[in-house]
């Protein structure tokens, strides 16, 4: 069974916006390079005929998952999401208790993700523990050092 993807409006037209580069810049640049490689001769002694296939074995498999993560898109009604408790979408302020330090993320899923931006996977373990906590719960999470333990301080659209 396909695993469904949760995300937003923008998460999916950035997968449909790199789909789109993919299959109609990338795959005929590559079709090109297997063409011109092919022209130069004896395949069985071209390297550069060997690297254009590998290429394009890739990016083939780069263009499949994306279709299948569209596929399996669904997008998230941001209406629907209040800030009661921690969910997907929420953006929280989460307090280290061991040095006080305060962090900020928004919870999205694993194909929106991107750390420096603020954005934290819902998959990973820090997310995995918030969910479902309330403001001022505090929890523990296994890092590769230990234990942290941290302390919701807000929770926001």
């Amino acid at each position: 069974m396909a695993k469904i993807n949760y995300m937003t409006q923008e998460g999916l037209l950035k997968l449909r916006k790199e789909l789109e580069q993919l299959t109609k810049v990338e795959r005929p640049s590559i079709s090109a390079q297997i063409a011109e490689a092919r022209d130069k001769g004896d395949l069985s002694e071209n390297a550069e005929y060997d690297a254009a296939k590998d290429a394009q074995g890739m990016l083939e498999m780069k263009i499949s998952q994306l279709e299948e993560k569209l596929a399996n898109a669904r997008i998230i009604d941001e209406s629907k999401i209040d800030t009661e408790s921690v969910q997907i979408m929420n953006k929280i302020k989460i307090r280290n208790k061991s040095n006080n330090t305060v962090l900020q993320y928004m919870i999205v899923s694993e194909t929106e993700a991107d750390l420096k931006a603020g954005k934290l996977s819902i998959s990973t373990p820090i997310a995995q523990a918030l969910l479902g906590k309330k403001l001022g719960d505090k929890v523990t999470v296994k890092v590769p050092s230990g234990e942290v333990e941290y302390e919701i301080v807000e929770i926001s659209m």
